[in-house]
């Protein structure tokens, strides 16, 4: 870890953390959990169809859809991510009957099926009237918080359930213990790993490296992720987004290997080359890595929940062959997935918002947290326009028509 990201990561935040107690709302009777994700395609046929949804509104023609569609040619035209999100929707049904509790998981997708706007749908249909949503992403930004919430907030509007269906949103939990810890555990195990590969070739003082992968996201997005009229803050690197991911990484080494060298790399960029995004990409930070005489690489994807096709493509595939290429001893850390403590993790989160299992502790491993239930007005600003939007202090959507929720 550099000298700056060292102070960056330490001093993540100027002010009094205001958050325990501001945009923290009452407990409530809620009736049901939304499981929030990605979604992707579950054949050849779905992968064009389903990349036309994740590029919406922004003209790419199916030509190009297709250049970059291989990652889900080559695994049968099949994502990972809803198998892992029915599993992890298994997992936390079965971990709140077994603490008594009586929320059935409804489970919806912004790009594939289920689809957000049906499941809410079917939720009303069956009598449901208030829902604490859980997404699959635990930092802040737009593409990580905000666009869900938009997503339920245009739905509930177009759907005319605006009113009649509440929805609100537990906090972005990415130093919440039941995220963290399993990131613990598999980052002393990757790095122990690397460092008995190299021992095995005869180099035990080998130097290593370990890097913490998270989603590239455009530098405008990343610089707009926890800004707000209400958020009183100043970030490592002007950003919440990269000061959450510095601030949790530092927080796992210091129980892992307080003197090992580790950095922060994005991988999965998508964007146009002309938009700026958030860098050094991992392989380029591989190969500027070896250069320097690391020898070995244990790659945690600290930004990610489950073992999804970004996962396993750009990592276990594109960087395990670049250091193949570099000679680098490899290793890739796990991801939460339905991991014993992030499912409890998930549902202590619920039983921080809802009345009848109330846990009033707010854990929080770094000096970030814990954050905001009701986000700050503006905050992960869309560039793109303005939508209707949940769980926002000053926003009237998805309340219920009593005036309840957020």
């Amino acid at each position: 870890m550099s000298a700056g990201q060292q102070e960056a990561a330490a001093a993540a935040s100027t002010a009094v953390n205001p958050v325990t107690e501001s945009g923290r709302p009452a407990p409530a009777d809620y009736d049901a959990i939304l499981l929030a994700s990605f979604g992707g395609p579950e054949g050849q046929d779905d992968v064009i169809p389903f990349l036309r949804n994740v590029t919406r509104g922004r003209g790419i023609p199916d030509e190009r859809l297709e250049e970059v569609s291989h990652h889900y040619r080559k695994n049968g035209g099949i994502s990972p991510i809803n198998a892992q999100n029915r599993a992890l929707k298994a997992a936390l049904e079965a971990e709140l009957a077994a603490r008594g509790i009586d929320l059935p998981v409804l489970w919806g997708n912004r790009n594939w099926a289920p689809y957000i706007p049906q499941t809410l749908q079917d939720a009303y249909d069956a009598g449901h009237r208030r829902l604490l949503m859980v997404t699959t992403s635990a930092y802040s930004s737009y593409s990580s918080c905000r666009q869900y919430r938009e997503d339920i907030g245009v739905a509930l509007t177009e759907s005319g359930l605006d009113g009649k269906l509440a929805v609100d949103k537990v906090r972005q939990y990415f130093d919440h213990p039941g995220f963290v810890e399993p990131f613990i555990e598999g980052t002393a195990a990757s790095l122990a790993k690397v460092k008995a590969e190299l021992a095995a070739a005869g180099t035990p003082d080998a130097p290593v490296r370990v890097m913490f992968s998270t989603h590239s996201i455009p530098t405008r997005d990343a610089e707009a992720s926890g800004r707000s009229s209400g958020e009183p803050r100043r970030f490592a690197e002007n950003s919440a987004y990269v000061a959450q991911h510095l601030a949790v990484a530092d927080t796992i080494m210091k129980r892992v290997a307080p003197e090992q060298e580790w950095s922060l790399v994005y991988q999965s960029r998508s964007g146009a080359p002309h938009v700026p995004w958030l860098e050094p990409d991992i392989n380029d930070a591989l190969a500027e890595a070896a250069a320097k005489g690391i020898r070995g690489v244990a790659v945690v994807p600290l930004g990610f929940v489950s073992d999804h096709m970004e996962v396993l493509w750009d990592l276990d595939t594109e960087a395990a062959e670049t250091c193949a290429g570099l000679g680098l001893a490899f290793d890739r850390a796990p991801t939460p997935g339905t991991h014993q403590k992030f499912v409890r993790g998930i549902v202590d989160l619920i039983c921080e918002r809802t009345a009848a299992d109330t846990i009033a502790d707010r854990p929080a491993m770094t000096e970030l947290g814990p954050w905001y239930d009701v986000c700050r007005p503006g905050c992960c600003a869309n560039f793109r326009g303005t939508k209707p939007v949940i769980a926002e202090a000053g926003s009237t959507i998805g309340l219920s028509a009593a005036g309840a929720g957020s």
